[in-house]
C-alpha cells in the first residue's frame, strides 16, 4: 500500500482552495470504510486517502509548513496506513450519555483485544491493539483504540475472491457481530490488500 510522501502533499494555500471538495470526496471515502458492531462500537479502517485527509488536515490546524514540521506528522500517520496483508482501524465506541459511557468504559476493559475480523472460512483475528501507548487503566478503557488485523496469505487470496468477511466483539460486558460486512465496505477494504 501506497505511503505519504512530502512531495505529494498539498501546500497550506493549495489545499485551502481544494478543501472543501477534498474534504467531501474523503467523506464519501470514509463511508464505504466504516463498520458498526452493535449500537456502540464502529471501526474506521484506515487507509492512504484517510490518512492523507489527516495529514492535511493537521498541517493547516497547526498551520505547519516547515519541512521538519511536515515529516514529523507524516512519521506519525504513515503506520496507520494498512501493510498489504492486513488492516488498520480506529476502533470508536459511543454512548449518548456521558453516565452510560463511564459506566461502561468502566467494563469494557480489554475490548479492543476482544474484536475480530474473519474471512470466512477461516479462523477469527484478533487485533495487535494500541502499538503507539497503553489506552486502559486498571480503572477503565479508552473511548479510542488503533487496532491491526493481520492476515495470512491465505486469508487475502479468499477475500480477494469474494469470500464474505465478519466482524465483531467477543467481550463479557459487550458481545456484537456483523456477519458479513456490506459489499461496499468489503469491496473497499479488500482494496487494501496485496
Amino acid at each position: 500500500m501506497k505511503k505519504l510522501v512530502k512531495e505529494e502533499l498539498y501546500s497550506l494555500e493549495e489545499y485551502s482552495n481544494i478543501r472543501p471538495e477534498f474534504r467531501q470526496k474523503i467523506r464519501a471515502h470514509k463511508e464505504n470504510r466504516i463498520v458498526r458492531i452493535g449500537e456502540n462500537v464502529s471501526l474506521h479502517f484506515e487507509d492512504y486517502q484517510t490518512m492523507l485527509y489527516q495529514v492535511q488536515e493537521m498541517l493547516r490546524a497547526e498551520k505547519i509548513f516547515e519541512s521538519a514540521g511536515i515529516m514529523e506528522e507524516i512519521e506519525t500517520y504513515n503506520p496507520l496506513i494498512p501493510d498489504g496483508q492486513n488492516w488498520k482501524a480506529t476502533m470508536m465506541i459511543q454512548f449518548n450519555k456521558v453516565e452510560d459511557r463511564v459506566k461502561a468504559l468502566a467494563e469494557m476493559i480489554g475490548i479492543e483485544r476482544a474484536t475480530w475480523v474473519q474471512v470466512e472460512g477461516f479462523y477469527k483475528v484478533n487485533p495487535i491493539a494500541n502499538e503507539d501507548l497503553e489506552r486502559e487503566t486498571e480503572e477503565k478503557t479508552s473511548s479510542v483504540h488503533f487496532l491491526r488485523f493481520e492476515l495470512t496469505a491465505e486469508m487475502v487470496a479468499a477475500a480477494k475472491q469474494g469470500i464474505a468477511i465478519n466482524m465483531g466483539v467477543d467481550h463479557s460486558a459487550y458481545t456484537e457481530t456483523c456477519i458479513p460486512i456490506l459489499a461496499d465496505i468489503r469491496d473497499s477494504l479488500v482494496n487494501d490488500l496485496d
